[in-house]
């Protein structure tokens, strides 16, 4: 047998077998990301940081496929090629920190907008949907502040995803935003439609408010001050902005 140790060149055979099996098992475990010492590394997760690594990763893709396209404007996969490798490329912190949007980011997200417009200009017969999701960004209050932008990629994701009231919610807000009112109302009725029957008042009612008041959120508060009531809005970074004083009754005089 070969696990009878008795004999001194069993023992070795069994040793080398042992230390095969550790030397498979521990290739194994780190190829899958567990152990290794790595941070989670491994052969799948390597697979995947291609895919999402830093700017500088991208910095000659996108040149080939800017060259790419300026030869061949016709050719929509090389658009979307170039869109997806620009928006890769916008997760540095060159482009984007703790603060917003840098100068270089607003830069990076107007070339990745451009890019956009000239895919969508050559009618893909299917607007790739996540790529729409990621462009969302782009567009939204944090990036570039386009809402009629942002109402054009909603309105392809929820093609893609007609059930989901969160996106249609999110359609309804850029459409007030952008003085898109018969968009928002039905993209508003369709949020409500969808979500459960126990949720639709508050939902309809947080959907009224941001279409009397699309920039603030929809949400209004009243604080008093020595006696003053003022209307604020919320504002970037936890700020209240739009303080507005309102007549206040003078005390009554015994």
């Amino acid at each position: 047998m070969l696990f009878d140790l008795r004999g001194r060149g069993r023992r070795r055979t069994v040793r080398v077998v042992y230390m095969g099996l550790a030397l498979l098992i521990g290739v194994g475990l780190v190829g899958f990301g567990i152990g290794g010492g790595f941070g989670g590394g491994g052969f799948l997760n390597a697979a995947s940081q291609n895919e999402g690594s830093g700017s500088a990763t991208y910095g000659a893709q996108i040149k080939q496929y800017e060259k790419l396209t300026k030869q061949q404007p016709t050719n929509l996969q090389a658009w979307e090629k170039l869109a997806k490798l620009q928006l890769n490329e916008a997760g540095g912190e060159a482009f984007v920190n703790a603060s917003g949007l840098t100068s270089q980011g607003r830069q990076l997200f107007s070339r990745i907008a451009q890019t956009w417009n000239s895919y969508l200009a050559l009618n893909p017969p299917k607007p790739n949907p996540t790529l729409a999701q990621q462009m969302l960004r782009i567009f939204a209050a944090e990036g570039l502040n386009r809402p009629a932008d942002a109402v054009q990629v909603l309105q392809i994701i929820v093609a893609e995803k007609p059930t989901n009231a969160p996106y249609y919610g999110e359609l309804a807000r850029y459409a007030y935003l952008a003085h898109n009112t018969r968009v928002g109302d039905l993209a508003a009725a369709k949020a409500v439609s969808l979500v459960p029957a126990l949720q639709k008042q508050r939902v309809k009612t947080e959907l009224a408010a941001l279409r009397k008041s699309p920039s603030a959120g929809g949400e209004t508060l009243t604080a008093t001050t020595n006696g003053k009531a003022y209307t604020v809005k919320p504002g970037p970074n936890g700020t209240y902005t739009g303080t507005v004083p309102q007549t206040t009754p003078s005390p009554t005089k015994k």
